[in-house]
């Protein structure tokens, strides 16, 4: 590849927001993408050689500049230098079961974790790290989280492949068995709580419980109560004062009779 070629790489890839894709840049500047791979390889061993503070790398499947690794501490100084935007251990966790266990679902990283992660989930959906790659035919059709290319060129990883295996970090057989017994409760019982006497009821048995006495008298001995009145039979019967009809006298007319009228002084003798 000519030396225009090669000035129309570097050109491209530095304008370049994202990394290009190979076959598109091959495109691009006409050539196969055989010549570019060796384009491009050429171009990193003169930066190597140099000593440039950058280098082409291939990562999210495409080409793009980034920083020489040896200067990362500088590129960290200067980038988190006031920024306190970061990613929570929590955020981390669930990111790094997602990129290994993906395509998953909300419900299957709360299972690993043990935790409810949708807070988690929508944060990093926001961040571009992850993304809906499908929905799980079982019950429900829950929708299936997976990487994205922003995760891998955030990580400067190529492929998923690029991944650090999770072998050298699970212990083996004989160290899980011995965390497995550690974790193991027996519960045994002590000799002198095995021979310790049965409680006894401190409550007397039911049947020499005494039964409760009525202290009210009993009813055949209770006197019938008395009527303080008379009997109806002894009640003298009431008697009238008014004297008897028979011995009453008559009424006399006081007015004299007729012929014995008598003259009055003034009279002459007839």
């Amino acid at each position: 590849m000519n030396d225009e070629a090669r000035r129309a790489v570097e050109a491209i890839l530095m304008v370049a927001e994202d990394p290009v894709d190979p076959h598109l840049l091959a495109q691009l500047i006409e050539v196969s993408p055989a010549e570019l791979a060796e384009a491009i390889g050429a171009l990193g061993a003169a930066y190597e050689a140099e000593g440039r503070g950058f280098v082409i790398a291939q990562v999210a499947g495409g080409y793009r500049f980034q920083s020489h690794p040896e200067l990362a501490p500088y590129v960290e100084r200067f980038v988190l230098e006031g920024q306190t935007a970061r990613l929570s251990s929590a955020a981390l966790e669930t990111l790094a079961i997602i990129a290994y266990k993906q395509p998953i679902s909300r419900a299957q990283v709360a299972a690993i974790r043990g935790v409810n992660v949708d807070g988690v989930v929508r944060t990093l959906e926001g961040r571009g790290y992850i993304g809906e790659v499908g929905h799980d035919p079982g019950p429900g059709n829950p929708t299936l989280f997976g990487t994205t290319d922003l995760f891998l060129e955030k990580l400067g990883l190529n492929s998923l492949d690029d991944l650090p295996p999770l072998a050298g970090f699970v212990p083996d057989a004989g160290v899980v068995e011995q965390l497995e017994q550690g974790l193991r409760v027996t519960i045994e019982t002590p000799d002198d709580v095995r021979d310790a006497p049965e409680p006894t009821d401190p409550s007397p048995a039911t049947g020499d419980v005494p039964e409760a006495t009525d202290p009210s008298p009993a009813t055949d001995d209770v006197p019938e109560a008395t009527d303080p009145s008379p009997a109806t039979d002894d009640v003298p019967e009431p008697t009238d004062s008014s004297p008897a009809t028979d011995d009453v006298p008559e009424a006399t007319d006081p007015s004299p009779d007729p012929g014995d009228e008598r003259p009055g002084p003034g009279a002459a003798a007839t």
